[in-house]
C-alpha cells in the first residue's frame, strides 16, 4: 500500500496515491484493506434511528465523552445516549433520546442601539447604490428573519466539552444556530435540556461597551452608517466555529489568602472576520457567574473556515495553542496565553503548518496526541480535510525547537471529503465522502516522520444504497456513527430523503474484551461502547467466554482492583438476562383462552369434548403468533414449533438452578463492592471527624455489619474499626425514624426498617438513610444516593460526588 512520504518543514508536500479497492463479497460484514494485520470487519448494528428533520451543518455529528450523540438538524439537535443497560434483555443497542429545540426566536447581533441599526437598516435597503442594497439584502447574518428569503432554521454547529464539567460531572454542549446564536445547553435530569448562557448576547454587550474596539490602542473605525463598518461589527461577532479544550486548573485565592486549586475549561469561538475569543469557565459551569473571562485573539487568517486545540505535553509541562484553517488553504497554529493556569506554557509566536493559498477548502481538523517509538517521547498528529485528500503534519519537540513534518494523502476518495473522524486512543483517522465510503486511515511511525495505512469500507455492502452526510468514532473505538438517506435505485434518485443515524461496528468481541481488562481509566461508565459489544456477545451465546473468565479471574487475585470486580459483577448481570425466559404472552394482545375459561365456568355450561380440543387449539395458535412475533418466522414452519416444545418440557428445573448460581455470585460480587467501599467510607471517618456526631454518616452500623460476618476476615477493615471504637468511646450515635423517631437499625445494606415497619433506601454512597422525597439515581438506576446539604463538611460533599459502586455511572 503507498503511503505518504513526509516532507521536511516548510517543504513541498509529497503525493502519494492509494492503492486499488478491494473487491467486497455479498456478505453484510464487510473486510477491508489489503494488509492482514490491518484488516477491519464493519458489522451494522440496530437499531438505525431515523431523524425527524434533515440534517444542516457541516459536521453534522458529534460523539461526545460520555457516549451522547449530537446530530445537527434543522429544527433541533436530536441527541442519542448509548447506555449498557443490565436490565435489557434485547440484543439492539438501547438509546436514550432528547433533543435541543432551535430558540423559537431570530437572532439580531448587537452592532449598536436599536435606533441607530433600524434607521441603517432603512438606509442600506434602500440605497441607489446596487452594491450596497443588494449585499445588504442578500446577506443572511445582516437579514436573518428572511423575509423575501427563507428562514434561516436549524444549527450550524454543535461540540462536546470534555467529562466533568457540568453539575452532573458530565459534559456540556455548545451549539451554533444557523442565525449565529451561540449557547451552552446542559442535561441535568436526563429528559430535557437547559439553555446555561447566550455567549452571543454577552459578547455582543461587552464589544458594546468597548465601541467595537478590541483594544484601548485601537484607533475609532467610523460610525454605523457607514457600509464597511456595519459590515466589520457583525463579520467580528458571527461564529464559525467552535470547540472546546481539556480540563485545566486554575488558582483561586480565597478570603484568607489561600490558594485552592480550581478546575476550569477553555472555549474557543472563531469569527468571520479571523478573530478567536477565548472564553475561561469555572466548573461545574452554572451559568452567567462561572465565566472567568474572555480574551479575543488576531488569527490573521482570512475566510477562517475550522478550528482545533492543539494540546502538547512535554517534560510534565503542558503546551497549547489553536490550531487554524482557512478556506483559502492555510493551516497555521496561534500562541495562547493562559491566564492563571498551571504548568501551561505556549508558543512565542505563530507556526504555520501549510501556506500555500491552493484554494482547497480546510473544513476538518483533528488533532490526536500520540507516542514516537523511535524518538521516545510524546508526539502531535494533526490531520486535516481538504477537499478529496487528507493533510497530515507532525509536530515533535526536540532539544533543537519545534520539529513539523507534513505532507497530503491522495487517492482516497474520488468526491471531497464530507466529514471526517479520529479514535484519540490509537490515532486511526476515518473519512467519508457522500458516496456511502468510509476510508479508514492507521497512522504507522517510521524513523523520519509517518505514513499511513488506508483501507476502504463500503457502507453499501452494509446499508445497501446509501449516501453519507457525516460520520462519528465512539470514544473508545468500538463504533462508528453514520448519518445516511437512501441512496440511488437503477439509476434514480429517491423522491424523499429518510435521515438515518445508523451504527458499525469497528471492534470485534475479543478486542473490545481485551482493551476493557487492560484498561487504564479503569471506569466501566466510560467505556460503554466497549461493554455493549461484550454485552451483545453474551446475550448471543448465552455464557460468558472461558477466556475473559480466565483473564478476569487472574486480573483479580492479581491486582484486586474493584474495577474487575466491577466488570465481573457486569458479566454476570447480563448472564443472568441472558438466561431469562421471554414473556409467555405478549401483553398488549387480547387473550382468546380467557374468553374459553369464562365460558367454561359459567353456571349451566358442561365441558365437553369438543372445548377442550378448541382450546387447545386456541393455545397452539397462540404459541404459533408469538414464535411469529417474536422471531419474523412462518408460523407453520415445524421447526419452530418443536423448538418451542423441547425448551417448555425438557430443561425447566435445571435452567432454574443455573439463574439460582447466577444470582448467588451476583449477591456475593455486590458484598464484596459494599464492603470495600464501606472500609472506604470509614477510612474518611477516621480521617475527619474527631467525635463522630453530626456527620451524618452510621458509622457505628457499617462498624457492626462488616465485623457481623465471621466468614469476612480483612485485617484492614478490623484495624480500621478498631481505631474508629476506639475514638467513639462507646458513643452510638444511633440514626432515628423520621416518622415514628424509633431507632433505625443497620441491618440491610440498601434499607434501613424501624421497629414500627417504616422502610427507607440507604444512600449508597454514605450509606446513611434518605429520609427525604427527593433523592438522586445513578444511570443505569443501580442505587440511590442522597443530596448534600449546606450542613455537610467537605469530605461528606466529595463522597456525594462519586459514581455508582456497582456500575461506575454518574448520580442524578
Amino acid at each position: 500500500m503507498a503511503a505518504a512520504a513526509a516532507a521536511g518543514s516548510g517543504g513541498s508536500p509529497a503525493l502519494s496515491s492509494g492503492g486499488e479497492e478491494p473487491p467486497a463479497g455479498p456478505e453484510s460484514p464487510v473486510s477491508a484493506g489489503p494488509s492482514a494485520g490491518f484488516r477491519l470487519t464493519a458489522v451494522r448494528r440496530e437499531p438505525a434511528v431515523r431523524l425527524q428533520h434533515g440534517v444542516s451543518g457541516l459536521e453534522p455529528l458529534a460523539w461526545s465523552e460520555d457516549h451522547r450523540v449530537s446530530v445537527s438538524t434543522a429544527r433541533s439537535i436530536a441527541v442519542l445516549e448509548q447506555l449498557s443497560d443490565i436490565r435489557s434483555g434485547g440484543q439492539e443497542l438501547v438509546i436514550h433520546r432528547t433533543a435541543v429545540p432551535a430558540p423559537a426566536a431570530g437572532c439580531l447581533l448587537k452592532v449598536g442601539s436599536k435606533k441607530e441599526v433600524a434607521e441603517c437598516k432603512e438606509k442600506f435597503a434602500n440605497s441607489k447604490d446596487p452594491t450596497v442594497s443588494q449585499t445588504f439584502m442578500l446577506d443572511r447574518v445582516f437579514n436573518p428573519e428572511g423575509k423575501s428569503l427563507p428562514p434561516m432554521r436549524g444549527f450550524k454547529y454543535s461540540s462536546w466539552s470534555p467529562l466533568g464539567c457540568d453539575a452532573n460531572g458530565r459534559c456540556l454542549l455548545a451549539a451554533l444556530t444557523m442565525d449565529n446564536r451561540l449557547t451552552i445547553h446542559a442535561n441535568l435530569n436526563r429528559l430535557q435540556w437547559v439553555q446555561l448562557v447566550d455567549l452571543t448576547e454577552i459578547y455582543g454587550e461587552r464589544l458594546y461597551e468597548t465601541s467595537y474596539k478590541l483594544s484601548k490602542a485601537e484607533t475609532h473605525r467610523g460610525e454605523l452608517g457607514d457600509f464597511a463598518e456595519f459590515q466589520r461589527r457583525h463579520s467580528m461577532q458571527t461564529p464559525v466555529r467552535m470547540e472546546w479544550s481539556g480540563i485545566c486548573t486554575t488558582q483561586q485565592v480565597k478570603h484568607n489568602n489561600e490558594c485552592r486549586d480550581v478546575g476550569s475549561v477553555l472555549l474557543a469561538v472563531l469569527f468571520e472576520n479571523g478573530n478567536i475569543a477565548v472564553w475561561q469557565f469555572q466548573l461545574p459551569f452554572v451559568g452567567k457567574e462561572s465565566i472567568t473571562s474572555c480574551n479575543t485573539i488576531e488569527s490573521g487568517i482570512n475566510s477562517p473556515s475550522v478550528l482545533s486545540w492543539w494540546e502538547y505535553e512535554h517534560n510534565n509541562r503542558k503546551m497549547s495553542g489553536l490550531i487554524v484553517g482557512s478556506a483559502f488553504g492555510p493551516v497555521k497554529i496561534l500562541p495562547v496565553n493562559l491566564k492563571a493556569v498551571k504548568g501551561y506554557f505556549t508558543l512565542r509566536q505563530p507556526v504555520v503548518l501549510w501556506q500555500e493559498m491552493d484554494q482547497l477548502p480546510v473544513h476538518s481538523i483533528k488533532c490526536i496526541p500520540l507516542y514516537h517509538p523511535y524518538q521516545k517521547c510524546s508526539c502531535s498528529l494533526v490531520v486535516a480535510a481538504r477537499g478529496s485528500y487528507v493533510f497530515w503534519c507532525l509536530l515533535l519537540i526536540s532539544k533543537a525547537g519545534l520539529n513539523v513534518h507534513n505532507s497530503h494523502v491522495t487517492g482516497l476518495h474520488s468526491l471531497p471529503i464530507v466529514s471526517m473522524t479520529a479514535d484519540k486512543q490509537n490515532g486511526t483517522v476515518y473519512t467519508c465522502s457522500s458516496d456511502g465510503k468510509v476510508r479508514q486511515l492507521i497512522p504507522i511511525f517510521t524513523e523520519v516522520a509517518l505514513k499511513f495505512e488506508h483501507q476502504l469500507i463500503k457502507l453499501s455492502e452494509v446499508f445497501g444504497s446509501v449516501r453519507t452526510h457525516g460520520i462519528a468514532v465512539s470514544p473508545c473505538g468500538a463504533y462508528l456513527a453514520v448519518i445516511t438517506t437512501e441512496g440511488m435505485t437503477n439509476g434514480l434518485h429517491p423522491v424523499n430523503k429518510n435521515y438515518q443515524v445508523q451504527f458499525v461496528t469497528l471492534k470485534t468481541f475479543e478486542e473490545a474484551a481485551a482493551q476493557l481488562l487492560e484498561s487504564s481509566v479503569q471506569n466501566l461508565f466510560r467505556q460503554v461502547d466497549l461493554t455493549d459489544l461484550v454485552r451483545w456477545k453474551i446475550l448471543k451465546d448465552k455464557h460468558i467466554p472461558q477466556f475473559l473468565q480466565e483473564a478476569l479471574d487472574k486480573k483479580i487475585e492479581s491486582c484486586g482492583s474493584t474495577y474487575f470486580w466491577r466488570f465481573k459483577l457486569f458479566l454476570l448481570r447480563i448472564l443472568y438476562q441472558s438466561m431469562q425466559k421471554t414473556p409467555s404472552e405478549v401483553m398488549w394482545r387480547p387473550s382468546h383462552e380467557d374468553s374459553k375459561v369464562l365460558i367454561s365456568d359459567s353456571p349451566g355450561m358442561g365441558s365437553t369434548e369438543d372445548d377442550h380440543q378448541e382450546e387447545g387449539t386456541s393455545k397452539q395458535t397462540s404459541k404459533q403468533s408469538l414464535c411469529e412475533v417474536s422471531k419474523g418466522t412462518d408460523p407453520d414452519d415445524p421447526a419452530d414449533d418443536t423448538l418451542a416444545h423441547s425448551s417448555d418440557v425438557g430443561g425447566h428445573e435445571p435452567m432454574e438452578e443455573k439463574l439460582l448460581e447466577i444470582q448467588a455470585r451476583i449477591e456475593a460480587v455486590e458484598m464484596h463492592l459494599t464492603r470495600e467501599h464501606m472500609k472506604r467510607v470509614l477510612g474518611e471517618v477516621y480521617l475527619h471527624t474527631w467525635i463522630t456526631e453530626n456527620t451524618r454518616i452510621p458509622t457505628r452500623g457499617l462498624c457492626d455489619f462488616l465485623m457481623s460476618d465471621e466468614g469476612y476476615d480483612d485485617r484492614t477493615a478490623r484495624v480500621l474499626i478498631g481505631h474508629i471504637l476506639k475514638k467513639m468511646n462507646k458513643q452510638t450515635f444511633p440514626e432515628h425514624c423520621g416518622l415514628c423517631k424509633e431507632i433505625l437499625p443497620f441491618t440491610d445494606r440498601k434499607q434501613a426498617v424501624c421497629s414500627n415497619g417504616h422502610i427507607w433506601l440507604r444512600c449508597f454512597l454514605t450509606y446513611q438513610s434518605c429520609q427525604s422525597l427527593v433523592y438522586r439515581r445513578c444511570l443505569l438506576h443501580d442505587s440511590i444516593a442522597r443530596h448534600p446539604t449546606p450542613e455537610d463538611p467537605e469530605w461528606i460533599k466529595r463522597l456525594l460526588q462519586g459514581p455508582c459502586t456497582f456500575c461506575d455511572s454518574p448520580v442524578f
